[in-house]
């Protein structure tokens, strides 16, 4: 059975995690949607999610009395994370598929040019650049099923997170 500070702290960071990501797609959709291309951006949303994930295993660890095993660590990290994929990953969906449909196709030639440009920077053959583009257009990163296996992708990296973080954050008297 699971704890339940573990569990109602990994399901309300989750929800916060899950609202957190929903605004950041927003504000991008909102103000840019070339911002979608930036990598600062994807490293400013890594900073933002690890600070979270890191503040809930600091509180959840402190309202366990400092008794924290690793597979507590990870399980607490594990269901925040899960949470807030599924609905990042459901407002994704919606917002791309259903609210505004062309954003998907802004987005597909943003990256296609974005892809184009980089390649070119480190000086690939045009064979593989035109390559690349016919692989880009048939799929579409901001389809329904594009975005599940995404959301797929996130869980495992961010399960390799949860690993990293339990092992710190555990109790250093607990043995497991």
């Amino acid at each position: 059975m699971i704890n339940e500070i573990i569990k109602k702290n990994g399901i309300t960071f989750g929800v916060t995690i899950g609202i957190v990501s929903a605004l950041i797609t927003s504000t991008i959709y909102a103000i840019d949607l070339n911002l979608f291309t930036s990598w600062w951006i994807g490293v400013l949303s890594i900073l933002v999610y690890l600070t979270l994930g890191i503040v809930l295993l600091s509180k959840t660890k402190k309202e366990l009395n400092n008794i924290f095993s690793f597979k507590d660590a990870f399980t607490t990290y594990f269901i925040a994370t899960l949470i807030g994929i599924l609905i990042s990953t459901l407002f994704n969906v919606l917002l791309f598929n259903f609210i505004d449909p062309s954003a998907k196709e802004t987005l597909s030639e943003l990256m296609i040019k974005y892809t184009v440009n980089m390649m070119q920077k480190f000086g690939t053959p045009a064979s593989a650049i035109n390559e690349a583009i016919a692989k880009l257009k048939e799929n579409n990163p901001y389809s329904t099923l594009e975005l599940l296996k995404g959301s797929v992708f996130s869980i495992v990296f961010s399960s390799i997170f949860g690993l990293i973080l339990a092992a710190f954050f555990k109790s250093k008297t607990t043995q497991e």
